[in-house]
């Protein structure tokens, strides 16, 4: 799905920058696999895209497997035409149901039809999670400045749009004006919500509510700050779409007025004091003045804040929370004989996730640091040559799901990156 010679120079790119043979090749190989392996061209000339091993699309995952191939595509309409297909089936779902996160490629019913939430025959999965509406919109801000084609914003994407704010705009008081209720009943605490089914209470913030997090783990204080970072980001983006091409100015405004709202929230409420590390974002609040600090290997997060384009590396509060999380005051930080990283409580204790690796070269300003990523990313395959969700610190033949078509991406953005790609 990817131009040959398009990836043989991307390639030789990585090879120059690394300076080792293997990295390349792991480059190479994952990049003229990956998409292939996962996306599907459907009659309508949209693209389903599995999220790897689970026959399902989630609309987060399938955007974030093709960040590398955005940064190649400028040379190769036929790509160009497989990533803005998938753009285009992500559109179409928020509009059958903004708040699910992953679906099938057909109304067949399949997934998870035990839950107790509104299903639908299309909806793999119904756990409401504010990046998942992100990854959209980010997805058809950068096709649409990439490639310059007309067809990559059509009614499909005003339509969506709409009913992303209009969810965003609900849930930024939750308690009052939200019918959403989310109940998993597999005795996995993070599987569901309490309350039945509402979620731990929050106070309006100006932020907007989300039940799970990247990793589809339930929030435990309802506004995840990382998410509605991003949710910021894109409105940005929203705003000069709905302005350059829909010539929509009311959606403008719109986008305008609540990126205005959630940016004040995370000023109020997203920023706490830490008595080692100093003013530090909190990665969830609940409005009541309740915060917690940590990171989740899963972006959006905390760390990949630069890579959403939230702030920039340098900026003070994300240094000072980068160091924080980088270090055991972050309960998920795991530091062993192998590898030093951030992992997450959707997996066992002591495992790092190389997406959470990969996030910590892409948002370093030193190419030391990434050449060291790259090199620990390639030793720690566990003897597959390819990206695990997660790998036990102590022994990197112990991991979680052997193939995992995100994981491969973010090694493939950090070495693209790397090489001078961006």
């Amino acid at each position: 799905m990817i131009d040959a010679e398009v990836l043989a120079r991307a390639t030789e790119e990585v090879r120059r920058a690394t300076g080792d043979k293997v990295i390349a090749e792991m480059f190479r190989r994952s990049m003229a696999e990956n998409l292939p392996a996962v996306a599907e061209r459907l009659p309508d000339g949209t693209t389903f895209v599995l999220t790897g091993d689970i026959p399902a699309m989630w609309l987060r995952d399938s955007a974030a497997q093709l960040r590398p191939y955005l940064l190649l595509c400028a040379d190769d309409p036929a790509l160009q035409d497989v990533l803005i297909g998938v753009l285009h089936r992500q559109l179409e779902y928020v509009v059958l149901d903004p708040y699910a996160n992953a679906f099938n490629r057909e109304a067949n019913g399949a997934g998870h039809v035990t839950d107790e939430t509104e299903m639908s025959p299309w909806v793999w999965e119904r756990k409401y999670e504010i990046d998942s509406l992100c990854f959209p919109l980010e997805l058809a801000y950068r096709l649409w400045r990439i490639t310059g084609r007309a067809d990559v914003i059509d009614e499909r994407f005003r339509a969506a749009a709409l009913a992303i704010m209009e969810l965003w705009t609900v849930e930024q008081d939750h308690e009052e004006r939200s019918t959403y209720r989310f109940q998993r009943h597999d005795d996995v605490p993070t599987d569901t919500l309490v309350r039945d089914g509402r979620g731990r209470l929050t106070r309006p913030t100006g932020m907007s509510w989300s039940a799970f997090r990247p990793s589809d783990d339930a929030t435990e204080l309802g506004f995840n700050v990382p998410g509605n970072m991003f949710a910021s980001v894109v409105l940005g983006y929203l705003q000069e779409i709905a302005t350059e091409v829909l010539h929509d100015e009311p959606l403008a405004a719109r986008a305008k007025e609540l990126k205005a709202d959630i940016d004040d929230g995370i000023a109020q409420y997203g920023i706490v004091e830490h008595p080692e590390h100093g003013r530090v974002y909190a990665y969830e609040v609940d409005g009541f003045g309740g915060s917690l600090l940590m990171d989740d290997a899963n972006m959006p997060s905390l760390l990949s804040i630069p890579m959403t384009g939230y702030a920039s590396a340098d900026d003070p509060t994300y240094v000072a929370t980068r160091g924080l999380l980088l270090s055991s005051t972050n309960p998920y930080y795991y530091s062993g004989a192998h590898a030093s990283g951030i992992g997450s409580p959707h997996t066992p204790p002591d495992q790092v996730w190389p997406i959470a690796l990969a996030v910590q070269g892409l948002t370093s300003t030193s190419a030391e640091e990434r050449q060291q990523l790259l090199e620990l990313l390639r030793d720690t395959t566990g003897g597959t040559g390819q990206m695990h969700e997660s790998f036990h610190v102590d022994d990197p033949t112990v991991f979680t799901r052997e193939w995992f078509s995100w994981a491969n991406a973010m090694f493939c953005e950090l070495a693209l990156v790397h090489a001078g790609i961006r």
